[in-house]
């Protein structure tokens, strides 16, 4: 089966490429390797499954050093026709889109970045899709949308009506588009809402990047809250697998994992299940390194929420789905990571 999976060069997009190529798949990778983050980390990533920088071509196909089942193509999912080209010629029997401008706070900052990736994209992928016969469309949501919900864990049977940043408004539109589409063409559909994702290649926009940077180099580390906010931290390798195990879940499962339209359409959180207080991930840290954390405290920022936590029943009683990643032995290989490539980025 080939698969496309969009934002390939990005966190969670290289690990479920290299998830996918270790299981024989063909895949085809696709990311703009914008400048949001540092892209001489987005270009280490695609090196590590083949893809050097020096033979990317926009547009064009790079075929992979170290995987002949992989290639990458440096596309924007805003260009409409170079999308409908590829959909057209590759006939992709599962789309996994990960791809979206990612952020909270840099929503406030330039919104149209969201509106341009997050809708305009996804209206591509939709539209390819439904004119390409994909058997599946898998694409990330996020566990934003459940903005300022005190009623925990979150089910995805929670009203998800008042998103509390533009960031979460755009993945709350992507479900509704994706519902839209599954209903009027029949295209299958499983939104995912991924709830904070660490583990090595991790972005360094992301909290366990900047408080460990922050602490290796004995730097004052920002803490909001006090530290007392609560995120459901899921180690990279168990979300990969969740994602995995949904690729291949066959529609319909049962009544509680399909639109009540009737659409083959589904919602599924993927969560580690178990909020960790962000004092003590600080402290995990800490522990990691054998280096103390000088923190400087803040109040709330805007957008953010105080608690993150899935309930995970719905995937678990479906795919078998479960966590095995204990918080410090995840921290622990995150941190080993950094330490690792950073000495070798010098």
């Amino acid at each position: 089966m080939k698969v496309l999976i969009t934002g390939a060069a990005g966190f969670i997009g290289y690990h479920l490429v290299k998830k996918m190529l270790d299981l024989e798949f063909e895949v085809i990778g696709l990311d703009n390797v914008n400048d949001f983050y540092d892209v001489d980390l987005k270009y280490a990533r695609l090196q590590e499954t083949g893809i050097m920088a020096s033979q990317i071509e926009e547009g064009k196909f790079t075929q992979s050093r170290t995987y002949p089942a992989y290639k990458f193509v440096k596309m924007s999912i805003e260009d409409k026709m170079g999308m409908s080209e590829l959909f057209a010629n590759e006939q992709f029997g599962v789309v996994c889109h990960l791809a979206a401008q990612a952020g909270v706070r840099y929503s406030l900052e330039n919104p149209f970045a969201y509106i341009d990736s997050n809708l305009v994209g996804f209206a591509n992928i939709l539209e390819c899709c439904r004119h390409n016969h994909v058997k599946h469309l898998v694409y990330a949501s996020s566990s934003s949308v459940y903005g300022l919900n005190e009623k925990v864990p979150f089910s995805e049977e929670d009203r998800v009506d008042y998103p509390i940043s533009l960031y979460a408004a755009t993945k709350k539109a992507n479900e509704l588009l994706a519902h839209s589409y599954s209903h009027l063409y029949r295209i299958q559909c499983t939104g995912l809402r991924f709830f904070t994702v660490y583990g090595p290649w991790g972005r360094p926009d992301m909290a366990p990047f900047l408080f460990t940077r922050g602490i290796i180099n004995k730097e004052p580390i920002k803490v909001f809250n006090n530290g007392d906010m609560l995120r459901d931290f899921t180690y990279i390798d168990d979300l990969i697998e969740g994602v995995f195990r949904v690729i291949k879940l066959p529609f319909p499962v049962n009544e509680e994992a399909t639109s009540p339209t009737g659409a083959p359409y589904r919602i599924m959180n993927i969560g580690n299940s178990k909020p960790i207080r962000l004092s003590d991930f600080i402290s995990c840290i800490e522990e990691a390194t054998g280096v103390p954390a000088v923190k400087h405290m803040y109040p709330m920022q805007p957008g953010d929420v105080t608690i993150t936590y899935a309930d995970t029943s719905l995937l678990e009683k479906n795919t078998g789905y479960h966590p095995s990643t204990p918080l410090f032995d995840g921290v622990n290989k995150y941190v080993e990571w950094f330490k690792t490539y950073y000495t070798l980025q010098g």
